[in-house]
Order: structure tokens, then C-alpha cells, then sequence
């Protein structure tokens, strides 16, 4: 069975350091907060309805540390999780391929996967969150505003990454070349197919981390219980 990191760290950069070590190329600090750059993907009227989402959360119950049992949610993220690491990890069409047309098709069948899977994982999340308490609801409302803002920059980037791996196909490949004189320290004839199937697993399995990374957000959320007060 395939590894499934649990990282719920909220950021890209595993899987955007690994896509900078394949394109063999250097990473530079950003210059600007975190904060700063999500600001500019928001419109006007993704910013009215971020406010309207946030407004009146409160804090405490939404920084509860009494943590809820492991529920049916938890379980269902878990299997499919899984089984999108494990069709991740059937991996013989890159072992057969002989150009990369196949690969890069099999590489979009998965991306469409894990949107097919997560999308409506997400939104099941939501729709329980949003049954606990006014405050969970509230939190569900910004979930619901953050995806509408986020989903086609995601999209954007993500489409991206069939197109880096090429790159480091072609690389490793000689680009159909001979490779009777390969430079000291790259991957002799024969087992260069075996060093970029691992790259691309890994690179597919950084971008199933990065895209469940709301679901982590969301069953964290779920698994705080409220303490016992009344308003």
C-alpha cells in the first residue's frame, strides 16, 4: 500500500521544492508576506464576502483544545485518500513508456481524480461542520469563500506541472539522444526511466498532500469539541 504523508502543514512549498529540484532551478524568498500576495487574488467582492463569512466568529469557540473523537468523516478522508495514493502508486504506463504523450495523459487522469474526489469531500466537510454550531458555520461560510477565490488560481497553477515533468523527462531521457556519453553523476542508459518514475510519484503524491490540505484544515476543525457553555 502506498505511503500517505499526513502533513498538515498549510503551505505548497514541498511541493513547490520539489518542482523547483526537477526543473533545476533556484528558489527565491518572497519578498512580500504571505498575506500580502493572498490579498491580491481577492477582488472587492471576494473581500465583501470574506468579511461577511468572518464576521462575528468567536474566537474562543473556534480555538477550542477539547478534541472530538476520530468520527465516520475522519474514517471516509482516510480511504479516500488512500486509494488516490494508491492509484498514484500503479505506476507501470511510466515503466512501459517509450515518449512521454501517455504519461502526461495519465498525470491529467489523476489530477481530474483527485478533483473528482476532493471536491465533493470538501463539501461534505462543509455541510457537518456547519450542522455542529453557529461558530463551525461560520468557519464552513469562509471554507465556502476561500475555495470560490483560490479554486482557479489552484487550477492555474497545478495545470502547470504535466508541462515541468516533461521537461525533466526530456532531460533525463536525452530527449530521445543517445546516451553512450552521459556527463559523470546523471543516470546511465536503462535506469534514468527508473529515477523519473519515482520523481513523478513524488511529485504526485507532494500534489495530493498540497490539494488535501483544506480537508486537513476542515477535520481539524471538526475534530475540536465545543466546551460546554450556553450563550
Amino acid at each position: 500500500m502506498a505511503h500517505v504523508s499526513q502533513r498538515t502543514v498549510f503551505n505548497g512549498s514541498a511541493l513547490v521544492r520539489l518542482l523547483s529540484r526537477l526543473a533545476d532551478t533556484g528558489m527565491r524568498e518572497p519578498t512580500q508576506a504571505t498575506a500580502d500576495r493572498l490579498s491580491q487574488w481577492f477582488g472587492w467582492t471576494d473581500a465583501i464576502s470574506l468579511s461577511a463569512a468572518l464576521d462575528g466568529v468567536p474566537a474562543a469557540a473556534a480555538s477550542s483544545r477539547l478534541r472530538a473523537p476520530a468520527g465516520s468523516e475522519e474514517r471516509e478522508c482516510a480511504r479516500a485518500r488512500t486509494a488516490l495514493a494508491n492509484a498514484i502508486a500503479e505506476d507501470g504506463v511510466v515503466m512501459a513508456a517509450t515518449d512521454f504523450a501517455p504519461l502526461r495523459r495519465r498525470y491529467l487522469a489523476l489530477q481530474q481524480a483527485m478533483e473528482a474526489g476532493i471536491g465533493p469531500l470538501r463539501g461534505r466537510l462543509r455541510t457537518t461542520l456547519a450542522a455542529k454550531s453557529p461558530a463551525m458555520a461560520r468557519l464552513a461560510a469562509v471554507d465556502v469563500v476561500m475555495e470560490q477565490v483560490l479554486a482557479a488560481h489552484e487550477h492555474g497553477l497545478l495545470a502547470g506541472v504535466p508541462a515541468l515533468i516533461e521537461k525533466h523527462f526530456n532531460r533525463l531521457s536525452g530527449n530521445g539522444a543517445s546516451t553512450t556519453a552521459e556527463p559523470a553523476g546523471e543516470p546511465q542508459a536503462g535506469e534514468w526511466l527508473h529515477v523519473f518514475r519515482k520523481d513523478m510519484k513524488n511529485v504526485l503524491l507532494a500534489e495530493l498532500d498540497f490539494r488535501f490540505q483544506p480537508i486537513e484544515g476542515l477535520l481539524e476543525a471538526l475534530r475540536m469539541r465545543q466546551p460546554e457553555c450556553h450563550e
